[in-house]
Formats: C-alpha cells, sequence, structure tokens
C-alpha cells in the first residue's frame, strides 16, 4: 500500500494505548477482561444469515452461557449470585455492548429490568423466591410497563390491580386494548413471569401505580389461564429479542405478589406507605430503577465507539487519490474532510466516557445508601441520568451513521456491522424513556434544583416554582456560585472585558472553553426562568407557557450534559500521570471543547460572546487539531479495547486479515 509521507498511517505513535485503556477501563479492569474473553469464544461469532427464529435461539443460548459465568448479576446480593456491586452490573451491561445488541438487551431485560425490579422494589420473601433463579437465567422474566395507549405517562397507565380481601389477592386486568403491554421484551415468547406495573385499587381507592409478580407461562411456554401474549414480529432492529404483548383478563396473584419496598396490604385489606406523599412515592419507586437509564446510556457509547473502531482503521488503510505519480494514493484519513466526519465525533465520545464513568460512581454511591441516601441526591443521580441517556443515544446514532457513510460500500455491507448497528442502536433513543423527554425531565430537576415537593413534569409546579425564583438565583443554584458572580460573569454583555470579544486567552485552554460551556449554559438557563415569567405576567394558563418554552427546556438539559461531559473530561486529563498519554487527552479535551463551540457560533455570536474573527480561528484550531489527532487515532481507538473476535468487521480488525 502506498503511503504518503506525514500522512496518518505513517506517523509514529506518541503513546502506548495500552496505558490508555487502562484508564478508560477504570477499576473493573477484571471484569471487562472476563467479558471480552466470553464474548471472544467462536460460539459467539455472529451468523447473519440466521433467520428471526434461529437469531433468538442463538441469542437465548449466548444468555445463557453469560449466566453460567457469574458476570451477569454483580449488583445483586451476594447471597444470590450477585457480589453487592452495582457499579460492576453497569460495567458488565457496558462491555456487552460491543458485542451483538440483541444479547445485550436480552441480557438487560432479564437480570436489569426484570431482576433489578424485584431486587429494588421487592423485599426478602420475593428475593428468597427468585432472585437466585433469575441470577441462573432458570427463571426468566419481562418487564411489563409501558402500554400502548401511555409510552412515558408512566402515572396515567391503565392496567389494574385490585385488591379482593376475601381472597387475598390482587386481580390483574387490562380495561382496554390501548392498556395491553406493548414491546416487552421476552413477553413474545420466552418469558414466564412478569413485572407488572399497574394502578393499585383497594376498597375502591387507586394509590397510583405499583408493581406486581405475574406469571405469565408454564413451563412448556403456553399462557396461563386470563393471559394472553402476542409476538410483536419482525423489528427494525434487535430481532434477536422476542418483544411481545400481554393482556390480563382478572388474573388473580396472590398478596405477596406485590413488591413491597415501599407499599403494602395487610391480609384485611389496609393500604399503608412509608412515603406518605403518592407523587413521591411514585418518583421515588421508579429512581429505584434509575439503573435501566444509567446501563443503556453506557452501552449506547459502546456502540458508538464500536463503530468508530471500524471506520478508523478503516480509513489508515483505504487509500485513494494521492498528490502525485510517486504517491499515487494516500490514506482517507489524510484528506480534511474525512478528518473533520470522524474526528470531533471520537472527541465526544472519550468526553461521554468520562462523564458516564463519573455518573457510574455517582449511582453506585447513592445505590450503596440505600434507602438512607438523600432526596437531593437521588434527584441529582435521576437528573444526571436522564441527561446522559439522551445525550448518548442520540450521539450514537449520529456517530454510527457517519461512519457507515465514512466507509461507503464497505460500510454497507452486513459483515462490517454498521448497518446492523445502526438499526439496533435507534430503539435506545426512546426505550428507558424518550429522549426529547428525558432531556427536559433533566431540564426540570436543574430548573427546580431538586425541590422536595417537585413531583414530575407538572406544569403548574414547573411553571410556578421557576417563574417564582429570581434569574439570578436560579442560575445561582444551578451552578452553586456568589449572585454577583454570577451576573458579572455570566448574564451577556457586549462590551468586551475578560470574557468578552476582547479575551485573549488562548482558544485551546481548558479553563476559556469550560468558561465558554458555563456562560451559555448560564445564559439559556436566565433566559428560560424569564420566559417563565413573562408567560404567567401575560395570565396564559401554566401549560401553555410550558408548551411554548420546550425549545428552551430542551436547550437547559443539553447544555448542561455538554457543561458536564466537558468538565469529566478535563478531571480525567488533569488525574494523567501518564505524561504522554496526557497530552494526547489534552488534545482531544481541546478538539471537543472547539467542535462544541464552532457547531454553535450561531449562539455565541447571537449573544455577543464571541466576534466573527474569533469563530474564524476557531475553525483554523478545529482543522489543525485534526490533523495532530489524525496521527493519533489508531491508538485512540485501540485503547477502546474491543478485540477482533467481537469487533468482527473485516475492514475494522486491529490485525487485518
Amino acid at each position: 500500500m502506498a503511503v504518503a509521507t506525514g500522512s496518518p498511517a505513517a506517523t509514529e505513535h506518541e503513546f502506548d494505548p495500552e496505558a490508555l485503556q487502562r484508564i478508560l477501563d477504570g477499576p473493573h479492569r477484571d471484569l471487562r477482561e472476563q467479558i471480552r474473553g466470553i464474548l471472544s469464544r467462536p460460539e459467539f461469532t455472529p451468523n447473519p444469515g440466521l433467520d428471526m427464529d434461529g437469531y433468538r435461539e442463538q441469542v437465548m443460548a449466548w444468555m445463557r452461557t453469560i449466566a453460567d459465568s457469574g458476570v451477569g448479576v454483580p449488583g445483586y446480593p451476594s447471597a444470590y449470585g450477585g457480589s453487592d456491586d452495582p457499579a460492576a452490573n453497569v460495567v458488565a451491561f457496558e462491555t456487552i455492548g460491543y458485542g451483538d445488541l440483541s444479547l445485550l438487551v436480552k441480557f438487560g431485560v432479564q437480570f436489569g429490568l426484570w431482576g433489578g425490579a424485584v431486587h429494588q422494589l421487592g423485599t426478602r420473601i420475593h428475593h428468597d423466591r427468585y432472585l437466585a433463579q433469575t441470577a441462573r437465567a432458570e427463571m426468566l422474566g419481562c418487564f411489563a410497563m409501558t402500554e400502548a395507549g401511555h409510552g412515558s405517562n408512566v402515572q396515567a397507565l391503565e392496567t389494574t390491580a385490585t385488591y379482593d380481601p376475601s381472597t387475598q389477592q390482587f386481580i390483574v386486568h387490562t380495561p382496554s386494548d390501548d392498556a395491553r403491554k406493548e414491546y416487552i421484551g421476552g413477553a413474545g415468547r420466552s418469558a414466564r413471569m412478569a413485572a407488572v406495573f399497574a394502578q393499585l385499587i383497594v376498597a375502591g381507592e387507586k394509590h397510583g401505580v405499583h408493581c406486581l409478580v405475574v406469571p405469565i407461562r408454564d413451563q412448556y411456554g403456553r399462557d396461563l389461564p386470563g393471559v394472553r401474549t402476542a409476538d410483536d414480529g419482525l423489528k427494525a432492529g434487535l430481532n434477536g429479542v422476542d418483544n411481545g404483548m400481554l393482556w390480563f383478563d382478572n388474573v388473580h396473584v396472590p398478596r405477596e405478589a406485590l413488591l413491597n419496598r415501599y407499599a403494602d396490604i395487610s391480609p384485611d385489606g389496609v393500604y399503608s406507605s412509608s412515603i406518605e406523599n403518592p407523587n413521591k412515592r411514585f418518583f421515588t419507586m421508579l429512581g429505584t430503577l434509575v439503573q435501566g437509564r444509567v446501563c443503556v446510556g453506557a452501552a449506547s457509547l459502546s456502540a458508538a465507539k464500536t463503530a468508530l473502531t471500524i471506520a478508523i482503521r478503516h480509513s489508515l488503510r483505504r487509500v485513494q487519490f494521492g498528490p502525485s505519480e510517486d504517491v499515487p494514493e494516500v490514506p482517507l484519513l489524510t484528506y480534511r474532510t474525512h478528518q473533520r466526519r470522524l474526528l470531533p465525533l471520537l472527541a465526544r465520545t472519550y468526553a461521554l466516557h468520562f462523564a458516564q464513568q463519573e455518573l457510574t460512581e455517582r449511582f453506585a454511591a447513592v445505590m450503596a445508601q440505600g434507602d438512607a441516601a438523600s432526596d437531593d441526591d437521588r434527584r441529582a443521580l435521576e437528573t444526571l441520568a436522564a441527561g446522559l441517556k439522551a445525550a448518548n443515544s442520540w450521539h450514537a446514532m449520529e456517530t454510527i451513521q457517519a461512519c457507515r457513510e465514512a466507509c461507503g460500500g464497505a460500510g454497507y455491507m452486513a459483515e462490517n456491522r454498521l448497518g446492523g448497528l445502526r438499526d439496533d442502536i435507534d430503539i435506545f433513543t426512546t426505550f428507558e424513556g424518550d429522549n426529547t423527554v428525558l432531556t427536559m425531565l433533566c431540564a426540570r430537576g436543574l430548573l427546580s434544583d431538586y425541590a422536595h415537593d417537585f413531583g414530575g413534569l407538572n406544569p403548574v409546579e414547573l411553571v410556578g416554582f421557576v417563574a417564582g425564583q429570581a434569574v439570578e438565583t436560579v442560575v445561582e443554584r444551578l451552578f452553586a456560585r456568589q449572585v454577583g458572580q454570577i451576573i458579572s460573569d455570566w448574564i451577556p454583555t457586549r462590551g468586551g472585558g475578560q470574557h468578552g470579544d476582547g479575551d485573549e486567552r488562548s482558544l485551546s485552554d481548558p479553563a476559556y472553553l469550560l468558561d465558554l460551556f458555563e456562560w451559555r449554559q448560564g445564559h439559556i438557563t436566565a433566559a428560560v426562568a424569564n420566559r417563565f415569567r413573562r408567560g404567567l405576567a401575560e395570565n396564559a394558563e401554566p401549560f401553555e407557557v410550558l408548551r411554548r418554552v420546550q425549545d428552551h427546556l430542551l436547550l437547559v438539559g443539553s447544555t448542561y450534559i455538554d457543561t458536564f461531559a466537558f468538565r469529566a473530561f478535563r478531571r480525567a486529563v488533569d488525574g494523567c500521570e501518564d505524561p504522554a498519554v496526557k497530552d494526547a487527552l489534552a488534545a482531544l479535551l481541546s478538539l471537543y471543547g472547539l467542535a462544541s463551540v464552532e457547531a454553535d457560533k450561531g449562539f455565541f455570536l447571537e449573544h455577543g460572546r464571541l466576534i466573527s474573527t474569533r469563530t474564524k480561528q476557531v475553525t483554523r484550531e478545529v482543522n489543525q487539531l485534526c490533523g495532530t489527532i489524525a496521527a493519533q487515532a489508531g491508538p485512540f481507538v485501540d485503547a477502546f479495547g474491543i478485540p477482533d473476535a467481537i469487533l468482527a468487521a473485516p475492514i475494522g480488525l486491529r490485525h487485518a486479515a
């Protein structure tokens, strides 16, 4: 292969990718290596030629192999096969995300959703009865929350669970076809048990949505009396997962079927709960299931890393159109346009990785405290998990599509995985919460400062709370700084000064870039607060005010995640002890920051934060950084640590065949 002098493929690598991989792997490196070893076995080799039934059987066999290895449930209590390590649950899910995504979802439904509901919402009686069998994949379950007529609005689910004290049983019922449980992984064929979310009714009084364990099939796979199941059939992706529908026709289950960590029913039909406020009770119950969003965000990044590994390695080998007869062809990554396609996405992937790493640490800390965790800590976790799940899965979709296009016809071949990855990851943007709703949920958590009496996207509470605060107070609470500093640093002016057009700091200075990120976030937050206030001053209905500002709410959530990711990446760079790795990461951090500013330069220009000569300089520096990082792009993707046997894309193998 002819290579141009100075091209990316000819440049001497300046850092050890294995040293960087150790940083990315973090404290659970041994678990990651164990899972990589399992997924690298010959029996995990993908077979794209299987029909749907064969594919499902293959995925089930893979899941049982993982269950036999014991790596599926590290977050469960040790008495039931786990190691009491909730962070390891996320790491296991993230690492499995390098492989087949149908396996990932099957794994997540069984051990994370079904098993997680029993673990987090149940008590000792449920743990003893179900967890060990779930961990061994002897009892297969599903998570029946979503209904055809109610997706994101979980509080409005129609399925009912009515308690009958004369029999000490709940009667689970689907009152209309819109109330059927829909898109439920495992419900199509394999699950024998379901964690069913239903409106709890006791003595004619509704107590809101609670979760019950309901058997749905017998040992032979036949629907139990009163239960009707149906397969969703062929989907756009993830066809190794048997998604399906569930209907219940007055199905009787015992009183002990209620997962009663937060609420219980006495034999004679008296409802009790340690949480008196129904809204708080509901969100506390859902909050214990935050692991799903944490895991989906982590796995989304794994899919993005897989795509980037394939596309960048291909771009370092594939050659075309050289400068002369002596060098007739050069690698694709020599070209600025190709660098621009892939390298800002690589930089953002690293930024989101370190953000996800910090989220996993926060998740583990809150879960370790159990019911002793403060409401503020729980709300902060839920806010970050919602925002990062949305950011990571949207980023994965964008990245995989860009990588597919960057690989041309080779990227369209099934054997090179990019088309399949794109189809499989698509649903990640809407399951475990629609990304648009989650981003607004993230904004709500920020704007309300995690107010203790705040529950759900209730327009009256949201509008009233924010409009009742001074603008600078909202921003102050968001960033925990003094009001005077906020006003002087963040409320936009056009007069230059330290943060104006006359700023002479280097554009790639992390402190300067962080100032830009924080200024943008503060400005947008203040603008939302002002729009709330103006709407109420015009006597508009609270719901109408909320509808008007939804575009701004999305910006509050997305810019918060951008800022959080930049801070997390910067902390990782500052903490790096290997000088060569630190320098490489610092360049990637600058690219992430500058590419983000460039993508939003219209905002900075419109609001007087940057002038045109400065934004032109941003573009020049992005180009310069892309050239520098292109020379190290191979080691950057090698550091993801995806073995060739798992990557399984001929154009992306580290050791080309």
